[in-house]
């Protein structure tokens, strides 16, 4: 049953990537973009509403079976597997509902084409890296509680660092390549970035997406002081994952700060957003993957 829910998720991921990528190939074509008059962020490639309705049809039934896959691997039984492999799994697949939920508001083709391959890859990864098994607590209620916030502060904050992403790439664009690219009829990179909305909005829904995932991982640390105390019988040891959380959350803190008292924007935002990811990534899935694949330490 489950590999046959693996081989479903990647299919459909894989298939909808592949349909993105040959229509914005066909979108960015240079006879194309030619018609369409430029704007602040570029040209808008035309699309079908039938088309994007089948897109997001066809996304909800893989995010589906993806989440049924997630469900039945991580909670076999009455028993919990979970390991690097699984949480990356489980980010990207809460990445990509996020990604569905704002493509019915906003036109975010150009985010997908960087989303549905990365769930693809991520889904099929605990394949090649089993988890460990943890059976003393997995059924408590507040672990439940810390794990499902934790997951979905991941998730929120993975979106949000693919939005930083495309957002440096438009910028470099704007301000250093525009003339270059527009010299040479645009190019991949061009027509891609021309799917996004302007950088006004992008930077709307990036800071949205840290404002949410802050108060969750904010609610991740409090619920795991509890939990540690509750279940384990010990406070809240500041080891690597502890510490990586921690400056994870003061990183996000001290930027969503700067950008309400000062207006922070910009490159250098973005890259702050960047960073601040990088060392949320380092405290769970980056220290399991030291653990469980270089070391061959099972930690729980």
């Amino acid at each position: 049953m489950d590999i046959v829910l693996y081989a479903l998720t990647a299919l459909l991921y894989g298939g909808l990537a592949v349909i993105g990528w040959r229509a914005h190939g066909g979108a960015g074509a240079p006879s194309m973009r030619a018609c369409v008059p430029p704007g602040p962020a570029g040209p808008r490639p035309p699309s079908s509403p039938s088309a994007s309705r089948a897109t997001r049809a066809l996304l909800f039934v893989a995010l589906a079976v993806h989440g049924l896959l997630l469900h039945l691997t991580i909670f076999p039984h009455d028993a919990m597997v979970f390991g690097f492999a699984f949480a990356l799994s489980a980010m990207f697949w809460l990445g990509a509902c996020i990604y569905w939920i704002e493509s019915f508001f906003f036109p975010l083709e150009g985010l997908g084409l960087l989303v549905l391959p990365l769930a693809c890859v991520a889904s099929l990864m605990p394949l090649a890296f089993g988890g460990v098994h943890v059976l003393s607590y997995a059924a408590a209620p507040l672990f439940k509680l810390h794990f499902i916030i934790a997951n979905v502060a991941y998730g929120l904050f993975a979106i949000a660092a693919l939005h930083a992403v495309l957002m440096l790439f438009a910028e470099r664009r704007l301000h250093r390549l525009r003339s270059a690219m527009e010299s040479q009829g645009g190019g991949w990179i061009a027509g891609w970035l021309d799917t996004l909305p302007p950088l006004l909005t992008l930077e709307k829904l990036l800071f949205r997406l840290i404002g949410a995932g802050f108060v969750l991982l904010t609610l991740t640390l409090i619920s795991g002081v509890l939990f540690s105390e509750q279940l384990l019988g010990r406070p809240l040891t500041f080891d690597h994952k502890t510490v990586f959380a921690v400056l994870s959350w003061v990183m996000f803190g001290a930027l969503l700060t700067g950008r309400q008292v000062s207006g922070w924007r910009g490159r250098a935002a973005l890259r702050w957003v960047l960073v601040s990811f990088v060392a949320l990534l380092l405290a769970y899935v980056g220290s399991r993957f030291v653990f469980e694949v270089l070391l061959h330490r099972p930690v729980v």
